[in-house]
């Protein structure tokens, strides 16, 4: 039976042609692994977009296709076609080992539901949930220094924490909190993860 699987593929608008390949190259490659591996390709999603944020549409509809059951995965040519930041790709394995989905890179050979994919997933899994602020503010308040008090409003707070106790992914928190349109602490249009864990903490 073959594995029905989500392919993504992505380019940047400021990326130099040279530097990464097509959308046609990624489809093609993409194309060759399924024919070479049994796979199913249910859907080949794209966007145009830059890698640094996670606000893309045709990602978004790969991972929803995956959540609803639609496919077991993500496929992707390069692992950077998914996104440019370690702690993004962090929070997306995290996402696809909760969720029971895999992510597929060919390059570099990378594959969640394999067992070499699986450890490398369970430690960037780990990875997102580690506070990398937690070290400094420790410091800041040995050293008689608190650190700058969160400037979230406390019911846009305890609304992050509501849907955290719901089991709710800090990337599925990002996306409710955009998608009502509530603005970030700083003003910002665009909720992350590493926006949240202040919170949470």
């Amino acid at each position: 039976m073959s594995r029905p699987l989500i392919g993504y593929v992505r380019v940047a608008p400021r990326e130099r042609t040279g530097e990464r390949p097509g959308l046609d190259a990624q489809r093609d490659a993409l194309s060759a692994a399924a024919a070479a591996r049994g796979w199913e390709l249910v859907q080949i999603e794209e966007d145009v977009r830059s890698g640094r944020t996670l606000r893309r549409p045709g990602l978004r509809a790969a991972l929803a296709a995956c959540r609803a059951g639609t496919a077991e995965g993500v496929a992707v040519s390069r692992l950077d076609r998914l996104t440019y930041s370690l702690t993004d790709l962090a929070e997306l394995v995290r996402e696809a080992i909760e969720g029971g989905f895999t992510i597929i890179s060919l390059q570099p050979d990378v594959d969640l539901s394999a067992d070499g994919g699986r450890a490398v997933g369970e430690v960037l899994a780990e990875a997102a949930t580690w506070q990398p602020r937690a070290i400094t503010s420790a410091s800041r308040a040995l050293a008689g220094r608190p650190g700058r008090p969160s400037s979230t409003p406390p019911a846009v707070a305890e609304r992050i924490r509501e849907l955290r106790g719901q089991g709710m992914t800090l990337q599925g928190i990002c996306d409710t909190l955009n998608a009502e349109n509530v603005p970030t602490p700083r003003g910002g249009a665009e909720w992350r993860p590493t926006s949240l864990r202040s919170v949470l903490r």
